[in-house]
């Protein structure tokens, strides 16, 4: 099973196969990603070693939604085994987010 990912945007969008599911995450991203993949790899009655690909979006797009995202899939190629493609279908060692922009950090209050 190919397994996609698009984390840039707070709008979610996991593809399984041909299955396209789109996810509010808003804030709750870190907290709650693992869980909504697995919700719907149980919902097409798969699990996790059934994915045999991962698809990623790298950018641009949200800096910490990119990030959470890309966390996400290494630690999936990195346990599964399994190779990582970006959006465009080219192999990639790691999954390395392009922002579009340099990272928007404020200075400290004190």
């Amino acid at each position: 099973m190919k397994l996609y990912l698009d984390t840039s945007t707070p709008k979610t969008i996991l593809k399984l196969d041909d299955q396209t599911y789109k996810w509010e995450s808003n804030r709750t991203l870190a907290k709650d990603l693992l869980k909504f993949i697995h919700d719907k790899l149980l919902d097409n009655q798969k699990d996790w070693r059934d994915i045999t690909e991962l698809h990623f979006f790298i950018g641009p797009g949200s800096f910490t939604g990119l990030r959470i995202g890309a966390t996400i899939i290494n630690t999936l190629a990195h346990e599964l085994k399994i190779p990582i493609f970006d959006q465009d279908g080219n192999r990639l060692e790691i999954a390395i987010p392009k922002y579009g922009k340099p990272a928007n950090i404020t200075s400290p209050k004190k």
